[in-house]
């Protein structure tokens, strides 16, 4: 089977790290016998990516360079306080003219990615020091301050963006987490390409 590839720009260094397993996890929800092959992602500054000319559309075709010719790529940024439906129409505009013919897709966590977590937050009870009670807060992509709401409730263990990210990712809940509009479209947007690129 040939494998489906991913090219990825995020914007954190915990994403680096986290982004690559959690797209894994929801190809493999998704349809299990799909090769995924999810590409080393592409770190750039938000600001950067949102406001410098150009930097978005690079780091677009440097992942659309790893994931050609059988693939997509995804852009996932923290909108944090741009409203994403204002702030997504542009960077998808933008990311598609430099997608080489691919399909790009822009997913905009409302606030934080670590928003998905706050969501799913049940199935993360017990887990790298968050108590055996924890429950989701309300409205939890629009908590500013995730990974501090995390923080604040971990035992004995101080959040690390690099390790507990990845960690997360690699347990928390999907279906709990489509939950919120912008998890569900990431896993709607990885479904559609999964279907388009299936032998």
């Amino acid at each position: 089977m040939t494998a489906i590839k991913i090219g990825l720009v995020v914007e954190g260094h915990g994403e680096v790290k986290a982004a690559p397993i959690l797209f894994r996890r929801i190809g493999r929800d998704i349809d299990p016998s799909v090769l995924l092959e999810v590409q080393q992602p592409i770190r750039r500054p938000r600001s950067s990516l949102v406001r410098t000319a150009g930097e978005l559309e690079r780091a677009v075709e440097l992942a659309a360079l790893k994931a050609r010719p059988r693939g997509g790529v995804f852009v996932v940024l923290d909108s944090d306080d741009d409203c994403p439906a204002e702030l997504a129409p542009s960077l998808l505009a933008r990311a598609k003219s430099a997608g080489m013919g691919l399909p790009v897709s822009v997913i905009l966590p409302q606030r934080e990615f670590e928003g998905w977590f706050l969501a799913a937050a049940e199935s993360i009870r017990g887990k790298r020091g968050l108590p055996a009670d924890l429950a989701p807060p309300q409205n939890p992509e629009e908590i500013r301050g995730a990974k501090g709401w995390l923080r604040e409730r971990m035992r004995g263990h101080v959040y690390s963006e690099t390790i507990d990210q990845p960690a997360l990712a690699d347990m928390f809940d999907l279906n709990q987490a489509r939950a919120t509009k912008s998890f569900d479209k990431c896993y709607r947007d990885l479904r559609l390409l999964i279907e388009r690129f299936r032998v």
